[in-house]
């Protein structure tokens, strides 16, 4: 499999780059899926919410659709000719009955 361009994005959670200067602003991406419940992984959490603890399947759920949503950003700032993304963040939000979006943002740019 050849990288693609978003395999190679600098991304970064703070305004600037270390070391780089940023030459250009190519404006906001974003990436985001909207991911359901597995009724067998509901049947898991509703014995781990009588005997506590991690919901590991919930977990790896959540870590996928992060990992999907700032891909699909990241190709988003490939598209524009970006080589970075800068201000990098994750939000969530419930979208109907045991499902929910996550959304990755930030801002492209061109770095130095």
């Amino acid at each position: 499999m050849q990288p693609t361009a978003a395999q190679n994005m600098i991304f970064s959670n703070t305004e600037t780059i270390p070391g780089m200067t940023i030459t250009q602003s190519l404006g906001v991406v974003s990436g985001s899926t909207v991911r359901a419940k597995n009724v067998f992984k509901d049947i898991g959490a509703a014995f781990k919410n009588i005997a506590g603890g991690e919901i590991k399947a919930y977990t790896e759920l959540l870590q996928e659709s992060r990992n999907e949503a700032l891909f699909r950003m990241l190709n988003d700032a490939a598209a524009r000719g970006a080589n970075a993304v800068v201000n990098v963040r994750f939000a969530t939000s419930s979208v109907a009955g045991g499902a929910a979006e996550l959304l990755a943002y930030g801002t492209a740019v061109v770095a130095q």
